[in-house]
């Protein structure tokens, strides 16, 4: 998939203040504004294949199902791959931004493998969680022996 290709899932999040998060998500977690429509308060990000959108709660039409009381998006987080989460990690710290849990090295069952990856997570000014990681192989499963890239 290219950065031109749509992707099947794209989610819309409802945001206080649209400008501050796009200032995080641009500024600091290095997504580009693909288009806007300013007079809605709408942007749609893209960063390599992740795409997402913010809308800015109370303008134009925003689907609601209950309050939206902070923080926004519990019970689910947004994984987004990325060349170098550690680095990350170092700009998001260094811009005063708490990260939600600390950069860690971890390894998940997929089928007959492990797929190792560095990661941390961090919320975004409304609480919405995104976690960041980065793959750094596969190895058989059960073992702990170097991964293979």
């Amino acid at each position: 998939m290219d950065d031109l290709t749509e992707p099947a899932l794209v989610p819309e999040l409802l945001v206080r203040d649209l400008d501050r998060s796009i200032a995080f998500w641009c500024g600091l977690c290095d997504f580009a504004v693909r288009y806007d429509r300013p007079q809605e308060r709408f942007a749609y990000l893209v960063r390599g294949t992740a795409h997402v959108m913010l809308e800015q709660a109370g303008v134009g039409r925003n689907w609601l199902t209950g309050p939206l009381d902070a923080p926004l998006g519990r019970g689910v987080n947004f994984q987004v791959a990325v060349p170098d989460s550690a680095a990350l990690a170092r700009r998001l710290t260094a811009a005063g931004v708490p990260l939600f849990m600390q950069p860690e090295t971890t390894w998940y069952g997929v089928g007959d493998e492990q797929a190792g990856v560095h990661q941390f997570l961090v919320q975004d000014p409304d609480g919405y969680l995104l976690r960041f990681q980065s793959s750094i192989g596969r190895r058989p499963a059960g073992s702990a022996s170097t991964p293979t890239p």
